[in-house]
């Protein structure tokens, strides 16, 4: 790669209002504590008003948080996805560029800006509930090669994998551009909802995976041996990255699999974003040819960051620190 690829990332878009809960306040809403599951807009305006105290407002999206780290990085970075005809989709693109990121590639919806309500219990696990708004609408016929024009790696993000044709798409016009491909497989719930699918678009166009356990599990069957899901994950693509928290991660490519000792985190408060923050910070070394251990760890010092703060996004300090340590 040459000395600043941009970085462009696919996805939705959206902006996180993020709130700190008890668990029986999760335990009264539908469906599994740690999951993330799709609803309609009035249902996350009903559980936003009816929150205890008021929820913190960030840009968010998995693609997005990465992203938005890539950029705050000094990396060279754009984003393609569909935001609202609305002030959250102007607070979205303004956010993005004020720290560098090409807007350009941005499209516009007919209707209001996706939003995901994560609700953080005090084990600091986050249960997401989203209406993905004008990201929804983004439609395959939308994309084109032109949009990955003078980029080098795409970084997808794995919810579009419940959209097969314009996952199919999105991953067919990246790489007739010439890009390399990075997914995150984004949950569990899209790895088994999308297993039929997913050896096919890995082995013929994703380069780099990332996991965490439960996704890894999901798609191998393999429980607790991360190494091994490292590998049988790494028989599809070049390099898997497990991510286990406070456990490391393992990254298998080659055929050998490298342990990268976790960073410690003096407190978790909030795991939001975590996982997007490790690929940023091995996105990072990638694309400055870093050997791939240091990219793994590059991608542990800002994961043990992000779950030390409330939301996805690092304070000043925080990334005044970081930098200097890069």
């Amino acid at each position: 790669m040459h000395s600043n690829p941009t970085l462009i990332g696919i996805g939705s878009p959206i902006v996180d209002a993020i709130a700190l809960v008890d668990e029986s306040f999760v335990a009264q809403i539908d469906g599994d504590k740690g999951g993330m599951v799709y609803v309609d807009a009035p249902t996350v305006s009903s559980l936003i008003a009816s929150l205890p105290k008021a929820a913190i407002t960030t840009p968010g999206g998995s693609a997005g948080n990465t992203l938005f780290a890539l950029a705050r990085m000094g990396a060279s970075t754009s984003f393609l996805g569909k935001i609202g005809n609305c002030a959250e989709g102007v607070y979205y693109r303004d956010s993005f560029s004020s720290l560098g990121g090409d807007t350009s590639r941005f499209k516009i919806g007919d209707v209001p800006n996706g939003r995901c309500l994560s609700l953080v219990t005090p084990d600091g696990e986050r249960t997401m509930r989203t209406d993905l708004g004008a990201a929804m609408t983004l439609a395959p016929e939308e994309i084109s090669v032109a949009d990955f024009a003078g980029c080098a790696h795409a970084h997808i993000e794995g919810y579009l994998l419940f959209n097969e044709a314009l996952m199919r798409r999105v991953l067919e016009s990246a790489k007739e551009a010439g890009c390399t491909i990075s997914l995150d497989l984004a949950s569990f719930e899209v790895v088994n909802a999308t297993k039929s699918i997913l050896r096919d678009l890995l082995s013929n166009y994703v380069d780099i995976v990332f996991a965490n356990e439960q996704e890894g599990n999901a798609y191998t069957g393999i429980e607790g041996d991360y190494a091994a899901i490292a590998l049988q994950l790494a028989e599809l693509c070049e390099i898997v990255a497990v991510k286990v928290g406070a456990h490391g991660s393992y990254i298998a490519h080659a055929g050998i699999v490298e342990k990268i000792e976790p960073v410690h985190a003096a407190r978790v408060i909030d795991t939001t974003g975590a996982g997007d923050l490790w690929a940023a910070g091995f996105l990072y070394g990638w694309s400055q040819e870093r050997p791939i251990a240091q990219c793994g760890e590059l991608g542990s010092i800002l994961g043990a960051a992000v779950v030390q703060e409330q939301g996805s996004v690092l304070p000043e300090n925080v990334w005044q620190d970081i930098l200097s340590n890069i």
